[in-house]
């Protein structure tokens, strides 16, 4: 049977996983192989797939991040590629997969941005998502100059700064992805969580495309930093 599996809720079973794959245009073929390989049997949950493009001077960086939930594991999958002349002739593909138990899994976070927040409506989608996961215990720390909250003062208030656990980020704006990218984020932390509690996996209810005005978007994955 294909590890991909089958009997899942709407667009989290294995023909879904292979057809996302399939539409990021990524290395499709190696990518699910490695997923498979990764998944060693397990059947897929529900499944996440991320793609990022990037320029580095007059090159052009693409890595995809893929997360698929088993019953007991979640699978994280990551692909970069590069260019081994200038031509971009010759390439080379780096992957990297991770299998994590489920019940290592300490929190699941969701962090929203909404646009026109004092015009909001229940309707009203997020704009942008990042999905925060972590089980190994490490720790984000993020510091900067503290401020007493005088624009003239130039006295030296030390530092301030936040403590985040988290193993992986995967930052999802619908402006760049699609209204349905941002849904497929949630639905599978729903799922995540409820496979963490034991609570089963909920259904997934595909919403309708949509696009907002331009905002910017960037794939902040802190496990996988570059």
């Amino acid at each position: 049977m294909n590890s991909f599996g089958a009997g899942a809720p709407a667009n989290t079973t294995g023909r879904g996983l292979e057809s996302a794959l399939q539409r990021s245009g990524f290395y499709p073929t190696l990518v699910a192989d490695v997923v498979n390989d990764a998944l060693d049997g397990q059947e897929s949950l529900s499944h996440l797939v991320h793609l990022e493009t990037h320029f580095d001077r007059n090159e052009v960086h693409r890595h995809i991040t893929v997360l698929v939930l088993t019953a007991d594991l979640l699978v994280i999958t990551h692909v970069d590629d590069h260019q081994l002349d200038e031509s971009g002739e010759q390439m080379v593909a780096q992957v990297s997969t991770e299998s994590v138990p489920i019940s290592q899994i300490q929190s699941v976070v969701l962090s929203y941005i909404y646009a026109q927040p004092q015009d909001y409506k229940p309707s009203d989608p997020a704009r942008e998502l990042t999905l925060s996961i972590a089980w190994s215990g490490g720790q984000r720390v993020e510091m900067g100059p503290s401020s007493c909250g005088d624009p003239g003062c130039d006295a030296d208030h030390g530092y301030s700064g936040t403590i985040a656990q988290e193993d992986i980020a995967l930052r999802i704006s619908a402006e760049a992805e699609g209204l349905q990218a941002v849904a497929d984020a949630k639905a599978f932390a729903r799922a995540l969580r409820a496979v963490n509690t034991g609570a089963g996996t909920p259904v997934h209810t595909p919403m309708a495309g949509g696009k907002f005005p331009a905002f910017g978007a960037r794939l902040g994955r802190s496990h996988y930093r570059r």
